[in-house]
């Protein structure tokens, strides 16, 4: 009998999760097809989530329904926000995770998802037909070749794809330390049509606890007052622990320098590029020489457990390397080891072959979600995963697809800057990365997406109608803090002095002092000795906050968006000729025809395209007979 599914999910890391969850929860048959069940969701490298961009992707995965936001909480051991000297734009939650219970959670949650069947085994081969795939051949652990069906398949297989993992001269396959690679899936995306890279990431080793003088390092505590990263009502349930920050010094550096021709990385066995933004720690001893030492965080695995991970000394050099280079660390002069670090080189494939649902451009049905895709990081796996996983679900219905723009989220953002420049290294999710990042901030992706959410089903009734009571709340407290003024008086202007801010010489609203960047909304409302009209929680109070204080920016920022809409309502013909548009170079020309941009604003977003470009396409595309387009740039 033939076995079919709606969805089937290739990998079961954290893209995979995500995937198999959207899809299922949106009412798909889904099949999560793993090579070892037990892996689930397993931080293989850092055990934590969040981080500077990285948190605002987990808040947009929140909004929309995902788990990582809701496992994240629930399983956290140490939360703090980062970039809170900087501006709100900026400002990114993470979390220290207990690594075991984060994994075991998540695997709760699939087992007991209806509609989603998990099985065993190593995919050898998708198969397809005329219409574009069709179903998937999987080699089970009993040695049995089976056959699933389905119509939409989303492949998420990290970094197994011809793994092979390297720790100074010695080399074994594997996607991560103890797991075979696939060996099969690169070969067959290969025969499909795609175009393969060979990228390269790496871990640190793992030290003993017992083993570390930790009264040597810096004691660094979480929050008091934690940022929790679901919108729901989820707990920080796990007790909350330190981390440990030390460094490296010049008899580090020595001993790394002296060893580096034993370096996979140095000796040229290693291929594949690594991250330029998480550097092994022989990258950071060459490339910055005149540091004299370098951070390393040394945080725990689990509650329950005696490793520890030091956070910044990813490395691939020979194990008596790392034992003595490390020994040289403040307190690690008896450091014991429970692994040591190891390089991983892997196939991912080429993200310009996608489009903005992840589906492949040539092959109808097959998704890619993930490190597959050439990124890095547990976050942007999972974001894609929950993208790939809501088009797969929504193609099995023949529903108009979900995309989302890098205008209204960091998903969006990563997705267009995957398919339009591809990657050199492996992407890694930053605030720089958003032109648009003070309308795209953590605390308001529930108002940017929850809608979107609710309407693929992905979010309950409960907690929709929580979020509008959220965005009620929101909404009353700016027409009060407009409406509701303030006047000088003796006691007002005693306490803007104490803030060090200047007096009111005229009465003004309450919203016009609040943008004082000295003044806060518990402060404009003691001074007015007034409440806001709706009880709200310190969450609502901090958007609430930033959205009237920065309301101007904020404005402009909507003028820039609705420019960014105009450039994206203007397309290019397909098959159009660049040779024929005056004021383009050769080399832009060249970009143009091969990228093939299908509106102005994709144009736009390729390396090298110049303002000076854009009017010269412009003054082509009107002299063409298209619409008017002289406001667009």
């Amino acid at each position: 009998m033939k076995q079919k599914f709606e969805v089937i999910v290739i990998g079961g890391g954290h893209a995979g999760c995500e995937a198999a969850l959207a899809s299922a929860r949106m009412g798909c048959s889904t099949l999560l097809l793993t090579m070892n069940h037990s892996k689930t969701a397993e931080m293989s490298c850092n055990p934590s989530i969040g981080g500077v961009g990285k948190g605002q992707l987990v808040k947009e995965i929140d909004a929309l329904g995902g788990e990582m936001g809701k496992n994240a909480d629930y399983t956290g051991i140490q939360f703090k926000r980062l970039n809170t000297r900087k501006g709100s734009a900026v400002q990114s939650s993470r979390c220290q995770s207990d690594k075991k219970q984060y994994a075991l959670r998540m695997q709760g949650i699939i087992a007991s998802q209806p509609g989603l069947v998990v099985v065993e085994g190593e995919v050898k081969a998708i198969l397809t037909d005329a219409q574009g795939v069709s179903g998937v051949h999987l080699l089970d652990k009993e040695g049995i070749l089976l056959e699933f069906f389905s119509k939409s398949i989303v492949v998420t297989a990290g970094t197994f794809m011809r793994g092979l993992m390297h720790c100074g001269g010695e080399t074994s396959k594997g996607g991560r330390f103890g797991e075979n690679s696939s060996q099969g899936l690169s070969d067959c995306l290969r025969d499909l049509g795609m175009t393969l890279l060979r990228l390269k990431t790496g871990t640190p080793p793992r030290l003993l606890r017992h083993s570390i003088d930790f009264s040597q390092m810096e004691r660094q505590d979480g929050d008091e007052n934690a940022h929790r990263f679901s919108f729901s009502p989820t707990e920080i349930v796990l007790p909350q622990v330190p981390c440990f920050l030390t460094y490296t010094n010049p008899e580090t550096h020595a001993i790394i320098r002296e060893n580096l021709s034993r370096s996979p990385l140095y000796s040229g066995k290693i291929k594949g590029i690594g991250p330029r933004y998480c550097p092994s720690i022989e990258d950071k001893v060459v490339k910055f020489p005149e540091k004299p030492r370098h951070q390393l965080f040394f945080e725990p695995e689990a509650l329950d457990s005696d490793w520890i991970y030091p956070n910044g000394i990813s490395t691939s050099l020979p194990a008596e390397v790392q034992e003595a280079f490390l020994r040289s660390v403040p307190g690690c002069e008896r450091v014991e080891f429970a692994r040591y670090g190891y390089a991983v080189e892997y196939d991912c494939i080429d993200p310009r072959q996608l489009g903005h649902t992840l589906e492949v451009k040539h092959l109808p049905g097959l998704f890619l979600a993930g490190q597959v895709n050439g990124t890095s990081g547990y976050e942007e796996a999972a974001a894609q995963g929950l993208l790939g996983g809501i088009n797969a679900g929504l193609r099995a219905f023949s529903r108009e697809p979900f995309v989302l723009s890098r205008t209204e989220s960091y998903l969006g953002v990563m997705i267009d800057d995957l398919i339009h420049q591809g990657v050199s290294e492996p992407y890694r999710m930053f605030t720089s990365r958003a032109e648009f990042r003070l309308s795209l901030r953590e605390d308001n992706a529930d108002l940017r997406l929850r809608p979107m959410g609710r309407a693929l089903g992905l979010v309950d009734a409960e907690d929709f109608t929580r979020f509008e009571r959220r965005k009620e709340a929101i909404d009353a407290g700016k027409a009060f803090l407009r409406k509701k003024i303030l006047k000088p008086s003796e006691a007002v202007n005693s306490g803007l002095a104490e803030m060090g801010s200047s007096p009111l010489n005229a009465p003004q609203s309450l919203a016009q002092v609040l943008k004082r960047p000295e003044v806060g909304l518990e402060d404009v409302l003691r001074l007015s000795q007034t409440e806001l009209p709706l009880a709200i929680d310190k969450e609502t109070c901090e958007t609430l906050e930033i959205e009237v204080k920065f309301e101007g920016y904020i404005e402009i920022q909507r003028g820039q968006i609705d420019q960014l809409k105009k450039m994206q309502e203007l397309t290019i013909p397909a098959a159009f000729e660049y040779a024929r548009v005056a004021g383009l170079s050769n080399e832009l020309r060249e970009k143009l025809g091969r990228t093939q941009p299908k509106t102005l604003a994709e144009a736009a977003r390729i390396s090298g395209i110049t303002p000076a470009a854009l009017t010269a396409l412009v003054f082509h595309l009107r002299q063409k007979g298209h619409p008017p387009v002289n406001s667009v740039i």
